[in-house]
């Protein structure tokens, strides 16, 4: 099978969630079917840099183009760009259509082309089954047409113990409103002396500078690498979420994965990710977020129970899980031609 998929966000250090999913993705698929051929698309901006990158050996790159002879097309990010004669498309989120958290130009722009994608995919993969249904009733897609198939996450072999990590609050993603940072600042105050609330992310566009640069036991690390991530997953005690829209919420795994206690949001598809082993309260209420941070910081048995559920939960949710399911897409519509 000859497979081309838009490589685009797959490119550089700093990658968001969808770029991590991207990677693992193309990656993933490539090793696990040797005998196929992969193309790796990348948008002009962007093929330059993948030169620096070491490609799988069934793996090829090339400018991605209007029109492509592969046997099937996975645009990676809701945007359907290289049509071949069957194509895939996987929706990550829609919180640009249904919340106030972009320009009304971005707004309208992504909107079109999501619209596009859907009315033109032969199949769409949804990262969790909240974004299956938005995708079902926003942009008016037939149930039948919509696979879910989930993010995977790492999963270290051995993680520290409660008593050997420090006294962190640790959040991970974009530093922005819809990720709720302003809440926990302000929430992160109820907690006893001798804590520490680190923020890992990009900061662009934040609006709440006042509260990032007054605020107590706050520190703003911006990006760090994979390694520097993956030590203050080792490091923290507390990992916490409040976020007001995600698609899926790739940290809530990483931190789970990595022994951290988790809280995040009741709503979006963070309980479907979370299930039974995170705190969940309702983002927009300060008091609960402030509730159960100070609960965790006070309660090691807690913060016990709920690292050992966590890594339960993240262990189902391998990589490897999301690149077979993924392949079996392109099975389904190979044997349908």
């Amino acid at each position: 099978m000859n497979i081309a998929l838009d490589a685009t966000y797959s490119v550089g250090s700093n990658l968001s969630g969808i770029g991590v999913y991207s990677r693992r993705l193309m990656y993933g698929l490539a090793r696990a079917h040797p005998d196929d051929r992969f193309e790796y698309c990348y948008r002009p901006h962007r093929y330059l840099r993948s030169l620096r990158e070491t490609l799988p050996r069934n793996a090829h790159r090339r400018l991605l183009l209007k029109q492509n002879l592969a046997d099937i097309f996975h645009a990676l990010n809701q945007r359907l760009e290289g049509r071949t004669r069957t194509s895939v498309v996987t929706f990550h989120d829609l919180f640009a259509i249904t919340g106030d958290y972009s320009t009304p130009e971005f707004r309208q722009r992504f909107e079109a082309q999501a619209r596009e994608a859907a009315a033109h995919a032969d199949r769409i993969i949804a990262v969790s089954e909240y974004t299956a249904s938005q995708v079902e009733r926003l942009l008016r897609v037939d149930r039948a047409r919509i696979r879910v198939i989930p993010h995977g996450t790492d999963f270290p072999e051995s993680v520290p113990p409660d008593e050997a990590r420090e006294n962190i609050v640790l959040f991970v993603g974009a530093i922005q409103k819809r990720k709720n940072v302003a809440r926990l600042i302000q929430a992160f105050a109820a907690i006893p002396e001798g804590w520490r609330l680190v923020l890992v992310g990009a900061q662009e566009g934040y609006q709440a500078s006042k509260e990032l640069s007054g605020a107590r036991g706050v520190e703003v690390l911006g990006y760090v690498s994979a390694i520097e991530l993956a030590s203050l997953y080792k490091r923290a005690r507390i990992f916490a979420f409040p976020s007001l829209d995600e698609g899926f919420g790739i940290p809530v795994l990483e931190a789970m994965a990595s022994g951290v206690p988790v809280i995040t949001s009741n709503c979006s598809a963070l309980p479907e990710v979370a299930g039974d082993a995170a705190m969940l309260v309702d983002p927009h209420e300060v008091d609960a977020i402030s509730s159960a941070l100070e609960r965790l910081a006070t309660d090691a048995d807690l913060r016990v129970d709920l690292a050992r559920r966590g890594r339960d939960r993240a262990s189902t949710f391998p990589w490897e899980a999301a690149v077979e399911l993924t392949w079996r897409v392109y099975d389904e519509l190979v044997a349908a031609k």
